[in-house]
């Protein structure tokens, strides 16, 4: 049977996602946890959502993970009248508290939790006076030296939505495309002053979040005009003057999934290169 497991952690003390040697990761718990419970030799293989980088968070990841049914049965204890959805409390029992599952379920057919996905929203947090700068939220809200404004963000933002190249904010990695469609791009503060940027997009490559918004707060700042993003966007090539952003102030918020009917085929769209016309 193929699971759907959903799941948030603080990334503070991983090295990312994806399982590494000798190095903490949020991927090496989750399968070490179902290892445990299933009481298999060989860990299982999660596929998730969206690989996280070191530092950062997750509040709505997704995986799946194949198991044979009866594996799963046999994990099941006297009072557990689904094994499946009985997972999420055990997994609780043995993982890390900085790792918490919030559901564990028989995912419907054609489900895939990588390529099925039809977006990824991201929140960044950042904290630009020091009256908002607060040591209980350090972990996951950026401190910025700098007032910001929103709305010299927003109207640069709004120049790149849509499908576009964006080699310019991203990590290239051989073989790999870099480009994307962003749904959404923009920034408001919360009431309690937070500034919130909120970045929606069918997927991302490594590093684009963190550098799309090191560069609209050079923006915010005024050292940049709005234009300006557009430009680097345009250039297609990494622009030095553009910081990446700490990772700690980044959390994957919402994992978007169609009907159940359009899975299979959405995966199936996905797994293609994607070129511009």
């Amino acid at each position: 049977m193929r699971l759907r497991i959903d799941l948030a952690y603080d990334g503070t003390d991983f090295h990312g996602w994806a399982r590494q040697p000798a190095l903490r990761t949020v991927q090496q718990e989750l399968e070490a946890a179902l290892a445990r419970l299933l009481r298999v030799t060989e860990p299982p293989t999660v596929v998730v959502a969206g690989r996280t980088d070191a530092g950062v968070h997750a509040r709505g990841q997704v995986v799946h993970v194949d198991l044979d049914d009866a594996t799963v049965l046999a994990s099941a204890g006297r009072g557990d009248a689904d094994p499946v959805t009985a997972l999420t409390r055990k997994l609780n029992g043995v993982l890390p508290p900085d790792v918490r599952v919030h559901s564990t379920r028989t995912a419907p057919e054609g489900f895939d939790a990588r390529f099925s996905a039809v977006w990824r929203r991201y929140a960044y947090r950042i904290a630009d006076r020091v009256d908002l700068v607060d040591p209980l939220t350090r972990r996951h809200v950026l401190a910025w030296g700098q007032p910001v404004d929103e709305d010299r963000m927003n109207a640069a933002s709004a120049q790149l939505v849509g499908e576009q190249d964006f080699a310019a904010f991203c990590k290239k990695r051989p073989g790999a495309t870099t480009i994307r469609t962003l749904l959404d791009l923009d920034w408001a503060r919360h009431p309690d002053g937070i500034l919130v940027g909120t970045i929606r997009a069918d997927a991302f490559c490594h590093n684009m979040v963190r550098a799309l918004v090191g560069c609209l707060l050079a923006v915010g700042e005024g050292r940049r005009e709005p234009g300006w993003a557009h430009a680097v966007l345009t250039a297609g090539v990494r622009d030095p003057s553009v910081q990446v952003v700490h990772a700690h102030g980044l959390v994957l918020e919402e994992v978007g999934y169609p009907d159940d009917a359009e899975l299979a085929l959405r995966a199936e769209q996905t797994r293609k290169v994607r070129t511009r016309g």
